[in-house]
């Protein structure tokens, strides 16, 4: 009886033995490592910088701003330019309105006044613009 079966299903057979335990511990290994890379590679990354690297942009750049560290009238708009984005950044990051900063002119006095009416709501949320510090972290 052992001998009426074809040499091909013998050694197919004898594969599968051989090699069917290394195929499973091989995949068990590498199937979730994979898996993982995967949902890693699929998540989004984060769409803005933590906040406390925002507050901190935006209190050197405030900084920059009253200590006339600008001495061009090209430097002051943009440093003025770079202080609006951020605070804009700021405050959507806490839940601040931003429609009237958004929707006042680049320059003018309209706009400095509701800047001004921003960053009172930015410290109405918690944010302090000028610590008592002066921006700086304790060493």
């Amino acid at each position: 009886m052992a001998g009426t079966s074809p040499l091909w299903v013998g050694l197919t057979v004898y594969a599968l033995v051989t090699l069917a335990p290394t195929l499973i511990f091989w995949a068990a290994l590498r199937v979730p490592a994979a898996l993982a890379a995967r949902s890693r590679r699929l998540s989004p990354p984060p769409s803005r910088p933590p906040i406390e690297a925002l507050v901190a942009d935006l209190r050197r750049l405030r900084r920059n701003l009253r200590s006339g560290a600008a001495r061009s009238r090209v430097r002051r708009v943009a440093l003025q330019s770079a202080y609006d984005d951020v605070l804009l950044e700021v405050c959507a990051a806490v839940g601040v309105d931003t429609t009237r900063l958004a929707a006042t002119p680049e320059q003018g006095s309209e706009r400095a006044f509701v800047r001004l009416l921003t960053e009172a709501d930015l410290e109405s949320a918690g944010i302090v613009l000028d610590p008592a510090d002066g921006g700086r972290a304790a060493a």
